[in-house]
Order: C-alpha cells, then structure tokens, then sequence
C-alpha cells in the first residue's frame, strides 16, 4: 500500500508539473495541441504551417479579438467582467462557458480536452491564470492562431485556414475575409468561410460593423506597428 501511494504522488506531481513546465516552453518552441496529437494518433490528417503573429493579417488579428475576446488586452486570463455578466443571466456550466477567454480557450488546446465538463472548466481556469503570467500576451495570441482548429478536415491555424477557405496566405486576407474566418472559429466543422450561408455573412457582417467601435484597445498590448 506505502509503494502504490508513492507511486500516485509521483504520478500527480507529474501530472501537476507538466502543464507548468510546458507553459515556459512554449515560449520559445512552436507547440502542438491535444486536438492536433489526438489526430496524429488515430490517423487522421492534420495541416498547419505555423505563422509568426508579424507574418498574419492584422485584420485577422482584430477580428478575432473583436469575436473572442474583446477585452483580451486587459484581463489576467479570466474575464472577470464577462464572467460576472454572464453569471448574472446564467448558471453553472453555461455560465463559465460564456465567458471564456482566448487565454482559457488556450489552456483547453495547450493541455486538455474538448467537450463540456466541470472537471475540465475547473482544471481551465488555473492554468489560464499560469499561462497569463508566463507567457506575454502576444505570445498567447501568436500561439492560439497556429493551433485552433479552423476547419473539419484537420486545418489548424490561420495559414491552413486562409489556404483552405481562400487560396491565399494568412497576411493576405482582406477584412471581409477575416471576419468570416474569425465567426467560424466556435463551429469550425459547420461554418465554411469559403462559401458562407446566410447566417455566416450576417455574422461577419455584424463583426466587421463593430470593429471600429472597438478602438486600438483592442491590440494595444501585443506591440504590432500594422
């Protein structure tokens, strides 16, 4: 009984010490997310050329801070004023999903798994707090750019998804263009940005007439001159 205790504090210190190791890491490595090696594992086919944040269209970068997480700049990786709006017309689960973050929406592909559960939720929140303190914030957003699943044939970032909806590079997008990129990302095995519906162009539409209103607060923190 002493040996199988020991064994499952070693095994919970490492599990604790992995994500917090791999955090500082990625901060000078190109990493990969869960999704991406789960697809690796089973087969599947998963595309991604990595991009510099320098090298993506800043109107991608607006649009998708704009459809994310507007107050990215200014948060600790918790949105506390979303998270406290949201509470206030929900509960429970709901609640915490509304008001996640690109920092926690980076947790989940960094280190977990998708699907709705509390455990993930309560695992999500911590480590997005860790990500926001040793990671700057345009690191953060360089990085979930080039691991988001951006399509239903394994795209994942911005340069598969700019090829694969338009046949262009990601700093080549127009700002119609990022906006449907950017409202694709919650559903990106339904949405196709290439050839959108009615519902996706009302989407984009809507995000791209509310992008002046947003201001330069928006990516005042990740230091982009463009």
């Amino acid at each position: 009984m002493g040996l199988i205790r020991a064994w499952a504090w070693k095994a919970a210190l490492i599990v604790v010490a992995t994500p917090l190791v791999l955090g500082l890491l990625y901060n000078l490595v190109q990493p990969v997310s869960t999704l991406m090696l789960a697809r690796w594992v089973s087969g599947q086919p998963v595309v991604r050329e990595w991009r510099p944040i320098a090298d993506i269209s800043p109107a991608l970068v607006r649009s998708v801070l704009a459809s994310e997480d507007a107050r990215f700049c200014t948060h600790i990786g918790i949105d506390l004023v979303e998270l406290q709006q949201v509470l206030d017309d929900s509960d429970g689960l709901d609640a915490s999903r509304g008001a996640s973050t690109i920092t926690m929406q980076l947790a989940k592909n960094l280190f977990l798994w998708n699907g709705r559960s509390y455990v993930r939720k309560a695992l999500e929140m911590p480590l997005a707090l860790y990500l926001n303190v040793v990671m700057s914030k345009r690191r953060q957003l360089e990085i979930y750019l080039n691991i988001a699943e951006w399509g239903p044939d394994g795209e994942f970032g911005a340069e598969a998804a700019a090829q694969a909806a338009f046949g262009r590079g990601a700093d080549r997008l127009s700002a119609r263009q990022a906006a449907l990129l950017a409202v694709t990302l919650p559903n990106p095995h339904h949405r196709r940005p290439g050839k959108p519906g009615p519902g996706l162009s009302r989407l984009a539409g809507n995000l791209q007439a509310r992008l002046p209103r947003e201001g330069p607060e928006l990516t005042a923190c990740l230091g982009l001159d463009r």
